[in-house]
């Protein structure tokens, strides 16, 4: 694949380091420089910059035509592909905001979400259409995205109306994962974007990295973002994956010589795990991201061993709060930790009543950076609900959700999920402590500790496992994890399953553990 920069990385990186930009301007600036280099690529074919920002500019016109107001939202729903991208992008070059949906979301979710995002148009495939239902979306203007995107653009050499967005402006909502009710819209602005995105492109330039990024997470999570948005400030080419297998990932990153990749931990393992993995020639890779869900030391040191270049986990939230990092290939022994928070981060760890604790002591992160959202869409009170406000200094601080505990080097160690923790008998119980004992059974593949309701203790410990062939019962297991663990740590019950519920990214979903455990009954 042929790489070019053009702009010169030097002449680049100084126009990605000014307080803020106008994100599509760079792409046409690009396109200019370097009209023949690919910019997308995808299963079903590619685009070269002159071609994506044509495009761009068709489906922006377009939009605008049909009436799109400025700041008004623009829906998407599908699996990940270069039409997906193009919408994403015409979106925010009209002065409207890119709204990808949830695809793992049920009927009524995507029903609710759709009205919340206030779209006119749903730039929806077939296939999601037609599981859906059309009559969720009355009202909508609908185009298909595999079928009649190429027709309904403006015509050939149609261009939108310049587009100044100001800093607040809002760039994308993106909807949290969550399991029950409507997901939260979480509106990102011009400015957290440009702070966020174009710093990592100036990185990547300034480092002399040919950037080839491979993109294997859905287009509506804000970890792809990573994979997808620098990389086109910074003028390189996106393979986008519509859905991630360790074969195809592996011949893609082989044939296009990917240099840049964000992958999910439970990607990562699947790879490890890939009989076929060592067939593949992965030199060219330079970065390897990381970041969504809990990612295990053990598991890191794998990926360290067996693939090239540098390997970088990112903490944070997709509302903002602090951002921490960890240059795992730095600091191998590290690798129990999310990192130190980045510059431009603060990180705080309160106790229950909202107190600074000292280091080591495991309680609430909150945190703040440059690159915080700018709250829930139509949701102002849960906005105020998720920070805490300094009571000297009135300032802001995001909730991070998790509990963790800072080392005497500054790296931050999580302890688990807040709202996970378990209280049995009046005591604390941290479900990552039980789930590093469980793995340290030689029987144990994979681990997972929820609390449930205990008439005597009033939360109790119940263990999930997966684990390997020929394995010792469970309940051997917990016995001889008991034997190691406190008395109010102790597991009630351990129960074997084949595979941990996971979302579509790759994260642990406990609330589907604690419906599989009501089902076996109330623990003593």
């Amino acid at each position: 694949m042929r790489y070019q920069t053009g702009m010169g990385d030097t002449a680049a990186a100084a126009t990605l380091s000014e307080p803020f930009g106008n994100f599509t301007q760079v792409l046409a600036r690009w396109a200019e420089l370097q009209p023949d280099v690919p910019a997308l690529l995808d299963d079903r074919g590619s685009l070269t910059w002159s071609a994506m920002v044509e495009r761009i500019e068709r489906i922006a016109a377009r939009l605008l035509d049909d009436g799109l107001e400025q700041g008004q939202s623009v829906a998407i729903l599908g699996i990940s592909s270069i039409p997906y991208a193009l919408v994403f992008l015409a979106a925010v070059r009209a002065g409207g905001v890119a709204a990808p949906l949830t695809t793992s979301a049920s009927a009524d979710q995507l029903e609710a979400m759709a009205k919340d995002s206030g779209a006119r148009h749903l730039f929806v495939t077939r296939a999601k259409l037609e599981e859906v239902g059309e009559e969720r979306f009355a009202g909508l203007d609908i185009v298909v995205l595999d079928e009649g995107l190429e027709d309904w653009m403006a015509p050939l050499g149609a261009k939108a109306a310049l587009s100044a967005p100001e800093p607040a402006d809002p760039f994308n909502i993106i909807y949290s994962s969550g399991t029950t009710g409507t997901p939260k819209g979480i509106v990102h602005s011009h400015q957290m974007r440009w702070r966020q995105f174009a710093a990592t492109a100036a990185s990547w330039l300034e480092a002399g990295i040919p950037v080839r990024t491979l993109a294997s997470t859905p287009l509506y999570s804000n970890t792809t973002m990573v994979a997808f948005l620098p990389a086109l400030l910074a003028g390189g080419t996106v393979r986008i994956m519509g859905k991630f297998d360790t074969l195809g990932w592996l011949t893609h990153a082989a044939k296009d010589q990917t240099t840049i990749t964000m992958l999910v931990p439970v990607q990562y393992q699947r790879l490890m795990d890939e009989p076929r993995f060592d067939e593949f020639d992965l030199s060219p890779l330079l970065l390897k991201y990381c970041t969504s869900a809990p990612f295990s030391a053990e598991l890191k040191r794998a990926v360290l061993a067996r693939m090239p270049g540098a390997l970088i986990e990112i903490y944070s939230m997709t509302e903002g709060g602090v951002v921490c990092l960890l240059e795992a290939h730095k600091f191998p022994d590290k690798l129990h930790t999310v990192g130190r928070p980045a510059p431009g981060s603060e990180l705080k760890v309160l106790d229950d009543e909202d107190r600074e604790v000292p280091p080591g002591t495991p309680g609430n992160l909150i945190g703040r950076s440059r690159t915080m959202m700018s709250g829930y869409k139509n949701r102002p009170d849960q906005t105020r609900e998720g920070y805490w406000t300094d009571p000297e200094t009135g300032e802001a601080w995001q909730r991070m959700g998790d509990i963790g505990r800072v080392d005497a080097d500054g790296f931050v160690e999580l302890v688990g999920r807040a709202k996970d923790m378990i209280i049995s008998g009046g005591f604390n119980i941290y479900p990552v402590d039980l789930e590093n004992e469980l793995l340290k059974e030689a029987d144990v593949v994979e681990a997972a500790v929820i609390g449930m309701p205990s008439r005597k203790w009033g939360e109790t410990p119940v263990g999930f496992v997966q684990l390997a062939k020929g394995a010792r019962e469970p309940d051997a297991i917990r016995d001889a994890v008991n034997s190691r663990l406190g008395k109010t740590q102790r597991l009630a019950r351990l129960h074997a399953i084949g595979e941990m519920p996971r979302s579509h990214i790759g994260k642990l979903l406990k609330t589907d553990l604690r419906d599989l455990a009501a089902q076996y009954g109330a623990p003593d």
